[in-house]
């Protein structure tokens, strides 16, 4: 067995004749150019675009090489092998060039939108151009000064984002905060309505400079969120995630005279914010009426005579100098108690002293 396989190997190696010689003729232009294009070809990186870079060398290397097959060795083999290979690189530059058209997007907005949006959540790119689809692929511009919508006259009948500009919000006159870029514009009343309903915006949003975005139908919008679970959770945290940037930027606005900033987040902002119940002042003037009558009473009791032993003398009363004091009340210092009745602020606990927080004047200066 070992020596056939010697046999065949010898064979292969020494079955040909020996070169005598080496010619000192070059094979020509084409040749040479054909190889130094093969050679940048495979520099090419991975992906879609590498891959187009290396076959986009390697169709016109084996196309100088199936000339010089053709022209300069005149063999039949060498010329049919390299015009294969040119066919082949030829079919998958087309197919890379429809691939890349498939996945590419019709503008650069949108292809920002995507990248700095949609594509940190994971999302495919099929699964945008569906989302894209909904608003036709439409871009609308906004001049600085115009007007989206104005407070109980515009209807709630779409859904729009914010590409690039900055909006300003308002109500009745007072500024409440700014729309920035990559924000959806309409966000808290797409929310407070059900399909079936209908209503009209309670704020004004005017452009505060040039601004562009795009805008779902609120119809249309509701059919794919129908049909596609995946895109209706993805614009479920989108929208939630907008709503709490919007309290947050309303939450900003909140002072108190100290100067401290208040979270809306705090439990005890609740009972700063919070009117008073006119029943528990009446309670609390109630009961520390009763507690001073009985303080009263006892400092009007006489006291009782020592001449009896201690064992018959009966439960001691305090004498009038020593009169007891109220019982302390354990929940007295409760955030949430009322100020006692008939107090001024002078005389208050500084946990009384605070009052409301207000909120910020109407001439805002703005960011």
């Amino acid at each position: 067995m070992s020596s056939d396989n010697s046999t065949v190997l010898g064979s292969v190696l020494w079955g040909h004749p020996v070169c005598d010689g080496w010619s000192n003729n070059t094979e020509g232009a084409i040749y040479h150019l054909g190889n130094t294009i093969l050679f940048l070809g495979y520099m090419g990186g991975s992906g879609a675009y590498g891959c187009l870079f290396i076959f986009g060398f390697l169709a016109p290397s084996f196309l100088c090489l199936s000339l010089w097959g053709w022209m300069t060795v005149c063999g039949l083999d060498v010329f049919t092998w390299n015009l294969l290979l040119l066919l082949l690189c030829l079919a998958q530059i087309c197919h890379l060039l429809y691939r890349l058209r498939q996945e590419g997007l019709p503008s650069e907005e949108l292809t920002t939108l995507y990248q700095a949006v949609y594509l940190p959540l994971g999302v495919p790119i099929q699964v945008f151009k569906e989302i894209a689809g909904a608003f036709e692929n439409r871009v609308v511009e906004l001049r600085a000064g115009e007007t989206y919508a104005v407070e109980g006259k515009t209807p709630i009948d779409q859904l729009s984002f914010l590409l690039s500009g900055r909006i300003n919000v308002s109500l009745e006159g007072q500024f409440l905060h700014y729309i920035h870029r990559h924000q959806f514009m309409d966000s808290p009343e797409w929310e407070s309505l059900r399909p079936n309903e209908e209503g009209k915006f309670q704020v004004t949003l005017t452009a505060e400079e040039d601004s562009r975005y795009i805008s779902w139908r609120r119809r249309r919008l509701y059919m794919l969120l129908s049909k596609e679970r995946y895109i209706a959770r993805l614009f479920s945290v989108m929208l939630g995630f907008d709503i709490a940037e919007k309290l947050y930027a309303l939450n900003d606005k909140l002072y108190i005279k100290s100067g401290v900033h208040l979270d809306i987040r705090l439990p005890s902002l609740y009972h700063v914010l919070a009117p008073s119940s006119q029943g528990s002042e009446g309670g609390s003037g109630s009961e520390n009426q009763q507690r001073g009558s009985s303080g009263e009473d006892r400092k009007s009791e006489p006291a009782q005579p020592q001449s009896l032993p201690p064992y018959q003398q009966g439960p001691r009363k305090m004498p009038p100098a020593e009169t007891r004091a109220p019982e302390h009340d354990p929940y007295q210092h409760r955030w949430d108690a009322e100020p006692p009745a008939g107090d001024t602020d002078g005389n208050l606990p500084p946990r009384f002293q605070r009052g409301r927080a207000p909120l910020a004047p109407t001439d805002t200066p703005k960011l």
